[in-house]
């Protein structure tokens, strides 16, 4: 048995691999490194990317783990946009910017979409005194379904967004309201009309496997209505139980057991999806999405980011990182907010310098989520043969089926690609391996 099947269960702890080394790993000690990769000229020929972090919900998913507030009100939303222009306006007076355009634009959550029509365009309208995304190839903006209204559409249209990411997670009403997502399926249909409307160049739908009481039944169904609506991509998730969840809470503070699907039940219904989807003309781009057309669609932000790009970082517990320096920002609502509208500082949490080697780690294992990887990158880009340097792993994967290797191309099968996130810890250094992750 290869380390990738250790377990069937979903057990609390499990997690989407994002990053490397662990974010456990980085420490408020370190912040000085980021400061001063912030305070010296960037690397040449660096892509550069920009994440602006939404921290606002209308409901917290049970499932969730990212850092979101529900229950705000209108002062309070306007006091966080104002930091957000704040740190914004720090942000671009950094060295490390070096008159760089951005590459890449995403507004992550919580719920971008939250923002009123009004709302947004005041943001926006802050942030160009300082910056721009003109040049951008890819804009991205997580929308929410039940905060969407025909006039935001067209407002998202209008500021430049190229790309929307839909969060549908499923079609059936009873497991949404029990996963504890603020939408029903009538608003999915609703604001499919605009998006399509509006024409724009890339729309994803997400999709999650193994949410709490989801049938095969209830599965096939979401893939079917998924496919009419023919997005140009399709991203789908397995469900995970990382610790600061409400389902992981219930599970470990009050001995609740919650019926998410095991692991071989999440597999079985993401090689199902794969597989109508590619009946329907839909190719893998990686080891969670599917896209329409290769040619014409695909994901920057990710593309950039794995191979190791800057990404400035902004917004409360957002990750970025430049130069080589990872770093977060204060995950507190109080010390964000003071930090920027009060001391004019950017609220730098913690940070980590990785070493060479843990950059190429870092490198290995996020690019094997596309389903493959090029030994001649990694010999032209760091002088080191990966399939020498980890020999027995890429053997014993191949033992079971989990990839195949031709001259200097590794590429997961569908058993492998499956199972992507199970691989990678393989690749982890010793002191590493088994840690906590977040």
């Amino acid at each position: 048995m290869s380390t990738a099947e250790t377990t069937k269960k979903t057990e609390v702890g499990s997690y989407f691999i994002s990053n490397y080394p662990p974010f456990s790993q980085w420490k408020p000690e370190y912040v000085e490194e980021a400061q001063a990769a912030m305070a010296a000229p960037p690397l040449e020929d660096t892509p550069l990317g920009l994440y602006l972090h939404v921290p606002f919900c209308r409901k917290r998913c049970k499932f969730c783990y990212f850092k979101v507030l529900t229950d705000v009100n209108a002062a309070e939303i306007e006091r966080y946009v104002s930091a957000l222009s704040k740190e914004i306006e720090l942000v671009s007076r950094q060295p490390v910017m070096g008159g760089r355009p951005f590459r890449f634009v995403y507004f992550g959550g919580g719920t971008p979409s939250f923002l009123s029509a009004k709302q947004l365009t005041a943001l926006v309208n802050r942030l160009e005194e300082n910056i721009s995304w003109d040049m951008a190839e890819e804009v991205t903006f997580e929308c929410e379904p039940g905060t969407l209204s025909e006039s935001k559409v067209h407002t998202l249209k209008k500021l430049g967004v190229t790309r929307l990411s839909l969060g549908v997670e499923n079609f059936s009403d009873e497991i949404l309201q029990e996963n504890g997502r603020a939408h029903l399926s009538p608003e999915v249909y609703k604001s499919w009309d605009w998006i399509q409307a509006a024409d724009f160049p890339n729309v994803n739908i997400d999709l999650i496997a193994g949410m709490v009481r989801e049938t095969w039944d209830n599965w096939r169904d979401s893939v079917r209505r998924t496919i009419e609506l023919s997005p140009h991509s399709v991203t789908i998730y397995q469900m995970e139980l990382p610790y600061n969840t409400v389902y992981s809470k219930d599970i470990l503070g009050n001995h609740v057991e919650i019926p998410v699907a095991d692991w071989p039940t999440k597999r079985a219904w993401v090689d199902y999806a794969f597989n109508e989807l590619a009946a329907a003309g839909y190719s893998v781009s990686s080891a969670y999405t599917m896209v329409k057309n290769p040619d014409q669609v695909n994901f920057s932000y990710r593309d950039n980011l794995w191979r190791g790009a800057d990404l400035l970082a902004t917004g409360i517990a957002s990750f970025g990182h430049v130069s080589g320096v990872h770093y977060q920002n204060k995950p507190e609502w109080g010390d964000y907010l003071g930090d920027l509208l009060d001391r004019e500082e950017l609220p730098l949490g913690r940070a980590m310098r990785p070493t060479w080697r843990q950059l190429l780690v870092r490198e290995v294992i996020l690019l094997l989520k596309k389903g493959w990887l090029d030994a001649g990158y990694f010999r032209n880009k760091y002088g080191v043969e990966v399939l020498d340097e980890w020999r027995d792993v890429w053997n014993g994967y191949a033992g079971d089926d989990l990839l195949t290797i031709e001259g200097d191309r590794i590429e997961l099968t569908r058993k492998g690609l499956l199972r992507a996130d199970a691989l990678l810890p393989a690749f982890f250094e010793p002191e590493h391996q088994g840690v906590r992750y977040t």
